[in-house]
């Protein structure tokens, strides 16, 4: 029986550059591990957007060339924007992860947003503020019905590209300008305090349709313990929900903040979570008891049936 040959795409033209390149590697180490099915091929694509292939520039399609399946480890605009994917798409390769439509949804914090209220997820109040529409009166406006400090995000990206805090008006004026250099538009945000954790899921594992993993969070000065049981759960649940409410398949990441009185808020939702030693998906699934390979190579059956 043949094995299965599968394109790591990595790097890419994006701030998320280095990320890309760690979880690129980290996949083909866990494929090169599986070496009676699967054939791992590094597709590595320079910050200029060359494609290249045994150190040989090509044509996505030369590159790709008789891949059975691609998997997406590119991170940041370029990998998570929808753009990676409609390429691979219109080349009629399967791949894994979410398709070009709903990884722009969840791509762009706006839209995100207001899926997440539409279907009663809890996320920070927000105002928007464009290039066309910056201007000394609309901060005022902004800074005057807002507690501070505020958070200042571009309104494309993920993980927290681009973020800055608040306290005073000359900060809310900088930090709008500043995320300006990501995107014609910015999200003022209320700043929440507390523990930040992350939930991934994951699509038709354990017998379940959505699978949600243990959460892995980050301490913070708020709060130096874990989530209580029952806040996992819940942001397992927003989790599944926030997945759902994206269109997103294969896997997501939610990022939430919890509050000291056990209050919990969505951030964003990634589908292109980081993966690798270091990530805290990896740390997700060995709380969860499940091999990374094993994970590895439940998504690539996944991509293959799509």
């Amino acid at each position: 029986m043949s094995r299965i040959k599968v394109a790591v795409l990595r790097g890419g033209p994006s701030s998320a550059y280095e990320e890309s390149l760690k979880t690129g590697g980290y996949v083909l180490s866990l494929l090169q591990a599986m070496p009676e099915e699967y054939e791992p091929v590094d597709i590595f694509i320079s910050k200029e957007g060359d494609w290249h292939r045994a150190g040989l520039v090509g044509e996505p399609h030369e590159v790709l060339g008789r891949a059975d399946v691609v998997w997406n480890a590119l991170h940041g605009e370029y990998g998570e924007s929808g753009e990676a994917q409609r390429l691979l798409e219109s080349l009629h390769v399967p791949f894994t992860g979410s398709a070009a439509m709903p990884s722009a949804f969840a791509h762009n914090k706006e839209l995100a947003k207001a899926l997440y209220r539409q279907h009663g997820i809890p996320t920070p109040e927000s105002a928007l503020v464009s290039e066309e529409d910056f201007s000394e009166e609309r901060l005022v406006a902004i800074f005057r019905t807002c507690f501070h400090p505020v958070v200042v995000k571009p309104a494309m990206g993920v993980r927290g590209v681009g973020v800055r805090l608040a306290h005073t008006f000359q900060e809310l004026k900088d930090a709008v300008k500043s995320a300006f250099a990501y995107g014609p538009k910015a999200l003022v945000e209320e700043y929440v305090g507390g523990t930040v954790a992350s939930a991934s899921v994951i699509e038709r594992a354990k017998g379940e349709r959505l699978y949600a993993l243990v959460p892995a969070h980050l301490e913070t000065h708020y709060r130096r313990v874990r989530p209580r049981p029952e806040e996992n759960r819940r942001m397992e649940e927003y989790a599944r929900k926030a997945h759902d409410a994206l269109g997103l398949s294969h896997y997501s990441s939610s990022d939430f903040v919890i509050t000291p009185k056990g209050k919990i808020y969505i951030l964003e939702t990634n589908s292109q979570p980081l993966f690798h030693e270091d990530s805290l998906l990896h740390r997700s699934l060995e709380a969860s008891g499940w091999k990374p390979k094993d994970y590895a190579d439940h998504c690539l059956k996944l991509a293959l049936e799509r």
